[in-house]
Parts: C-alpha cells; structure tokens; sequence
C-alpha cells in the first residue's frame, strides 16, 4: 500500500475526527476492503487508532491525539510563521496572489500540527499586523531601514517578555524605558513596536531603537487586547492631531486620480459642480502644509476656503512668479493658434494673400492634404 495513501488517510482522520471505511474509500478512491487495510495498517504503525462498532461507529484517533508529521518543533513552527508574514510585508503588492498562496500553505500546515505547536504558532502570527498604508494614508515607505533589533523585539514578543531599550525620537532626544511589547507592525520597509509604558500604549520605530535588553520578566497583556484595533486606534488618534485644518476646494476631474494619489487619505471626494468640476475636502496640519501640496497642481485645484490657505497660496505663487518670471507677465494660458485669414474679396488681394508668407505655425485652416497611399 503506497505511504503517501496512508498519510492521506491519516490527515483525514484529524480532521474529520471520525471516519467510516465507506467515506475513507471515497475519498482516497479505493475499494471499502482496501480501506479497512489502511486502517489496520496504521494501527500496526503504531498510530493509535481503534474501531467504533454500531450504526453510527467508524474509525477514530484515541482521544485528542494528533501526529506531527512535519517534524517541527514550537519554535520552528513559530519562527516560520512570522518570517512568512514578515516576509509578505516586505513584497511588492503586485505579488498579491503569491502571498495569498502562501498564506493558504500555512494554513494547511498548521492544521496539520498538534495542539501545543499550533497554538503557539498561531499566537505568533496574532502579534504581527501587516499594513501596506502609512500614518498618513498613501503607500508606505519602500526604503530599506536598519533592523538590526528587529529579531530581538520580534523574540520578546513571542514570549511575551518585557524589554529595556534606548530610544532616539524624531526630535534627536534620547531616552530608556522599560516597556511591555505587544505586537509588531509592518509598513512596507518600516516597522513599528507597538508596547505598554506607564503613560500609557506607544509606537516605537524599530530603526530609531539604540539599544534593547530583554529582562527576562513576563509582560503584562490588557485584558482584550487586539493589536490590529489598537494599531488602528493609534493611527486615528495621529490623523487626528495631523489634519488640523480642513480646506475645501474644485478640482478639474481629470486632475482627480493625481490629487488621490498626492494627497492619500487626507483627501475626501464630493458631489460634481455646476461647472463640472468635483467638491474635495483637504486634511492637513497647517495652512501652509495644504498649500504646498496643492500649489503645484496649478489651475486645477481651486481652493475656495478657509481664507488662511488661499492666502498662502497667493504668498506661494507671489514668490514662485518673482523666482522665475523675471519680472515678466505670467500668460494666463497657452499661446492660442493664429487665426486663419479671411478669405480675399477681389482680385487683388487674391494676389497679395498668395504673396504674402503663411502666419508661422499655421497650416492653412482646412486644407490638409493627405499623402496617397500606393
């Protein structure tokens, strides 16, 4: 009897918890008689399985037994969990169906694991949150950073184990804490720990971590803690303090999918205009933040208020004309095409018009000649 019927058999088993030797052989497209070998093939193995006679019998795995038959252990099981999930971070989101694929194989995988070894495993993979979006809505960095601590916290957070490490803030500052590491979140290339200070939940970048020593000592978990809500909650809570100031404005639509693009989530689309132009709401820090980021799209986004942002728009284009124009009038729009000369009324000036040297640029209204087609 081929083994890999056997082991067939033997997943089926698990995951069915009982099965009759008429299903058996359904499934495995084999006789009923052959069936019943393999039953008492595996029993003589040494897998402990047994008959349930009666109506409603079958075959069964004695108790909650469960056989490993990839031969990992917790820690490998654990390790290989998370570098997958890490490892779909860090892909290009093209590769979408790949990593579904994958994630499908772990899945499979872990089913087939015993109790203790997945339910590590799956534990792990609960604190990892992968998000392809930054704080600020658009795609996350892709620039490779340092994560020469990133195994440690990974490690620390697995076992649930609090952490001493040194921090360098965006401002330069440098600090110590001890802190209760809850989960890991990746953005593309940049990683966040998400950990318990006594002032409350922080985010730490990875790359921004100076030292780290794990002490050893169990890290306390709030009761009903779900990393992905709090990484969401975190994010809120900085678009929050991010977009203090709202504009709204036009925008041409066909400068639409550039505004989405420029502007992420700090962009909300409306109702179209009278005009045919789009409504849209702009989120941002400070007047001048969404002034720069809209200057550059010209005539295509008006803003209509607040006052501060027009104002400083005005300032931008003030200073961008006495920059570049050397003193010169900006045209308010492209040269327009010659007009195409009135047709002569005599004669004579039939004469002075075939004299006279074609407008530049003009190719004599309608009368383009196509070459003949041999």
């Amino acid at each position: 009897m081929p083994a890999d019927r056997l082991v067939a058999l033997l997943l089926l088993l698990q995951a069915k918890k009982q099965l009759t030797a008429a299903t058996a052989a359904a499934e495995l497209d084999v006789s009923v008689r052959t069936a019943r070998r393999d039953f008492e093939a595996l029993g003589m193995a040494g897998f402990p399985v047994y008959s349930v006679p009666g109506r409603n019998g079958g075959w069964r795995l004695l108790g909650s037994a469960r056989t490993d038959l990839s031969g990992l252990t917790t820690g490998e099981a654990t390790a290989l969990v998370v570098a997958a999930r890490s490892r779909s971070a860090l892909g290009d989101p093209s590769t979408g169906s790949a990593a579904a694929k994958l994630d499908l194989a772990l899945r499979k995988l872990l089913h087939a694991l015993p109790d203790p070894v997945r339910e590590a495993a799956e534990a792990a993979s609960k604190c990892l949150v992968v998000d392809r979006t930054s704080w600020i809505g658009r795609t996350s960095d892709t620039t490779p950073c340092r994560l020469e601590f990133l195994q440690v916290v990974q490690d620390a957070v697995v076992a649930t184990e609090q952490v001493k490490l040194g921090y360098r803030a965006a401002n330069g500052s440098s600090t110590q804490r001890t802190v209760d590491p809850l989960g890991l979140v990746a953005t593309g290339f940049r990683w966040y720990l998400i950990g318990r200070c006594p002032s409350g939940l922080r985010t730490f970048r990875i790359d921004r971590i100076t030292n780290i020593e794990r002490l050893g000592t169990h890290a306390a978990r709030p009761e009903g803690f779900s990393l992905a809500g709090a990484w969401q909650e975190l994010k809120a809570d900085f678009r929050s303090r991010f977009g203090a100031v709202r504009a709204t404005g036009l925008v041409s639509p066909g400068a639409l999918d550039l505004c989405r693009w420029m502007l992420g989530t700090n962009l909300s689309v409306g109702q179209s205009a009278a005009d045919g132009r789009v409504t849209i709401e702009i989120d941002g820090p400070t007047p001048r933040a969404i002034a720069c980021q809209v200057a550059g799209l010209g005539r295509d986004v008006e803003v209509t208020s607040p006052p501060e942002v027009r104002r400083e728009l005005s300032r931008i284009a003030s200073e961008l004309r006495s920059t570049y124009c050397d003193d010169q009038e900006l045209p308010s729009h492209p040269d327009p095409p010659p007009s195409v000369p009135e047709e002569p009324r005599d004669g004579l000036e039939r004469e002075l018009a075939a004299a006279a040297p074609s407008p530049a640029g003009w190719t004599g209204g309608m009368q383009h000649t196509c070459p003949r087609r041999r």
